[in-house]
């Protein structure tokens, strides 16, 4: 009860915030939501008074809002700007301009949690360390350091007292997801409690410096024989939960089209490097760059694309690559009947839906988009579109896809920014074929059949044993009911260990028939 009444508090302080920012537009496109609460959030901020030079844009004025809100509440921006379902494409596209952005802690408190973390005085870990932070955001601020070995690094501490701050408001974000699916029919398709969990994972990925370590160590290893591409080494005596150490990287941001070209870097090559990673990443490897922005990618001397920021990074089954194949190879091959097939089979439309009528709503989505030039046609949005058009059959929200669609759709805008002429279908193509055929392939199959098999034979033995126990209860039994005997019945009472038994070798006879 007290828990929900510090949420209730917490969340009506929160209302007044993005009243003051006439941000609440929200409260009526919900649709069925209770009017109590409707009425209880007018009331609570009936009397607020409006900042003045609010921007006309009620996405702008959202994110304004969040910004002034803190950390948790920027994440949450930069996942809702990942359901333009939820809060419409207009919305969604300003939030993707939320700046991640806070005034540095003093370099007193760096000193103090370097020195907390690592034992010793900050002049024994580092030769030099500046004072003045390169970078500060929500979580961390970034320093420039050099080692005693001479290696220069970036230093990225956290904020102090972050962790509690967190927990603070996405306990509340918990909450009130848990309060929207219970009364807000549509919330429950958006499946909220899954996009805040995700919200939870992620934070929790980037409260941890040595998870985000670990992704950046992960992905240099998946991808260390792509050419052009290269992770920054990390200095795992210099790391720990509260800071990470990392190869500093001097390079010429992606953003800084003038530069590149000062420097004679081919922007086509680029723009081709930087899809083809992330392709690679989500379809072959099934774990990605989950924030890849113009300011997390820098080319080095030698003209590689180096990633930067490994915080967020995505996951996706083997299961949900296929379907990303399937339903993009589907829609280049304008086979609309293959998508809607591959939505059934992965259980994301319900099967009471009609798989005819789901085809025809797909081809609603990609004609028009089709009809222009390939080069015009968004991987990214498409996805989008898809998903919010889904909404209709009911196919619940599938967080893992989620975070995949706005990072295709930042990877499609650098590789634009670099080459007005990029077409990441092209791109694309290659890598999905590959994955497919490899993944596709007889000799693929036959692999998961003997797998499948394998499995099956790790059965039998707990079978075996069940049918032992069973027999073993069916003598006790029959001996302590011996002085009640009852031929006709002790016939019959161990038919079931034999029937199990029986079982058990038609299971394996099939299983040897099958090998």
């Amino acid at each position: 009860m007290f828990e929900s009444l510090r949420h209730i508090l917490r969340f009506l302080a929160v209302a007044r915030a993005l009243a003051r920012h006439d941000a609440l537009f929200w409260i009526d496109d919900v649709g069925r939501a209770p009017a109590g609460l409707k009425l209880i959030v007018r009331l609570a901020t009936r009397f607020v008074r409006r900042r003045k030079g609010l921007a006309e844009r009620r996405g702008k004025r959202l994110a304004a809002a969040l910004q002034d809100l803190g950390p948790a509440y920027i994440k949450l921006g930069q996942m809702l700007a990942t359901r333009p379902d939820l809060i419409g494409h207009d919305v969604a596209l300003d939030l993707r301009q939320l700046q991640d952005r806070l005034p540095p802690f003093p370099a007193d408190r760096v000193r103090a949690i370097i020195e907390a973390e690592l034992g010793r005085p900050l002049e024994e870990c580092f030769a030099e360390f500046s004072p003045e932070p390169v970078a500060a955001a929500s979580i961390a601020q970034v320093h420039k350091a050099r080692t005693p070995e001479g290696m220069a690094v970036a230093v990225k501490v956290l904020r102090p007292g972050i962790e509690a701050a967190f927990e603070r408001d996405l306990a509340a974000f918990s909450w009130f997801a848990r309060f929207a699916e219970r009364t807000v029919p549509k919330a429950r398709r958006l499946r909220l409690v899954a996009v805040v969990e995700t919200v939870v994972q992620t934070v929790a990925s980037e409260l941890d410096l040595r998870l985000e370590a670990a992704a950046a160590s992960e992905l240099a290893e998946n991808m260390a024989g792509e050419p052009g591409y290269r992770i920054p080494l990390i200095d795992w005596e210099r790391t720990t939960g509260h800071m990470m150490t990392l190869e500093w990287i001097d390079g010429i941001p992606l953003s800084d089209v003038d530069r590149l070209d000062a420097a004679g870097l081919d922007r086509r090559a680029l723009a081709s490097t930087i899809v083809r990673a992330f392709l690679l990443q989500a379809m072959r490897d099934g774990f990605f760059h989950g924030d890849m922005h113009q300011g997390n990618l820098f080319v080095d001397a030698e003209g590689n694309v180096v990633a930067l920021d490994f915080g967020i990074m995505g996951r996706l089954d083997r299961e949900s690559r296929r379907y990303l194949a399937e339903i993009l190879y589907g829609f280049l091959q304008k086979d609309y009947r293959r998508v809607a097939r591959w939505h059934f089979s992965a259980g994301y439309v319900p099967a009471d839906q009609s798989e005819e009528t789901f085809a025809q709503a797909m081809r609603a989505v990609a004609e028009p988009i089709f009809g222009r030039p390939v080069r015009s046609v968004s991987a990214g949005r498409l996805l989008g579109q898809l998903f919010a058009t889904t909404e209709a059959f009911g196919m619940e929200t599938q967080p893992q896809l989620l975070l995949l669609q706005r990072s295709m759709v930042m990877v499609e805008g650098m590789a634009l920014h670099l080459d007005h002429e990029a077409n990441m279908w092209a791109l694309s193509r290659p890598v999905i074929g590959d994955w497919m055929r490899d993944q596709l392939s007889p000799e693929v199959a036959l692999a998961d059949h003997v797998n499948a098999v394998i499995e099956s034979l790790g059965l039998l033995p707990k079978l075996v044993r069940r049918a032992s126990d069973l027999m073993e209860d069916l003598e006790t039994k029959r001996r302590d009911e011996k002085d009640r005997p009852r031929p006709e019945r002790m016939e019959l009472e161990g038919w079931p260990g034999y029937a199990l038994l029986a079982i058990g070798a038609v299971l394996l006879g099939w299983i040897v028939g099958r090998l």
